[in-house]
């Protein structure tokens, strides 16, 4: 998570959508980072709006602007499938070392996820709160031009990204079946995805 105070602006940490970079982009430029540990870096709207929304509230009384990344969802459990597959997680118990893409997302559609496939939901970080608290600004992971075009603008910025925590390389593809099961459970997913302009 990355805030900009004076422009009323929090950047959410989306697991696997390319935030990293962007982090440490703007970190120089940012009034507070959190980048570890994992859930509060990641922290969800639902975790901002319980901790970090009322201190800006109280102490500040700012309300701040809330922005996140959401990644087309079956290249975001692509990319988290891939994650599990780096050198340093063999045996470890939620690598995704022997089992296929396939495997993978049947497991991520169990209501009990394995723990190599309990990887969170993009939706469920980017739910709004019953009292309002939500994300004003969406963007696709894939279209990066304006998502920099927005933060250069609105932090009157020039950004240099470099890639960081990249997954490795590798071709993916869900078996019809697959796909067509697991966007009819997750069409919310590719509701919002497709609602991103």
């Amino acid at each position: 998570m990355i805030v900009f105070f004076k422009e009323r602006l929090a950047f959410l940490s989306v697991p696997k959508t390319g935030t990293t970079a962007y982090e440490k982009a703007l970190a120089p430029r940012a009034d507070m980072v959190i980048s570890d540990p994992p859930m509060l870096k990641h922290a969800p709207v639902y975790r901002y709006n319980r901790f970090v929304r009322p201190m800006f509230l109280k102490v500040c009384d700012a309300e701040l602007e809330l922005m996140a990344v959401m990644r087309e969802p079956i290249s975001w459990l692509g990319s988290w499938y891939r994650y599990r597959q780096r050198p340093f997680m063999e045996g470890k118990p939620n690598n995704t070392f022997g089992v296929t893409f396939d495997e993978f997302v049947l497991a991520y559609m169990k209501g009990d996820k394995p723990g190599f496939a309990n990887v969170g939901s993009q939706l469920k970080f980017m739910e709004t709160q019953p009292n309002g608290t939500g994300i004003t600004h969406h963007f696709r992971y894939e279209d990066q031009a304006r998502l920099r075009s927005f933060l250069e603008e609105r932090l009157d910025v020039t950004l240099s990204l470099g890639q960081e925590n990249v997954s490795p390389k590798m071709e993916l593809a869900l078996s019809p079946n697959v796909e067509k099961r697991f966007r009819r459970k997750f069409a919310a997913e590719f509701e919002l995805y497709e609602s991103i302009p």
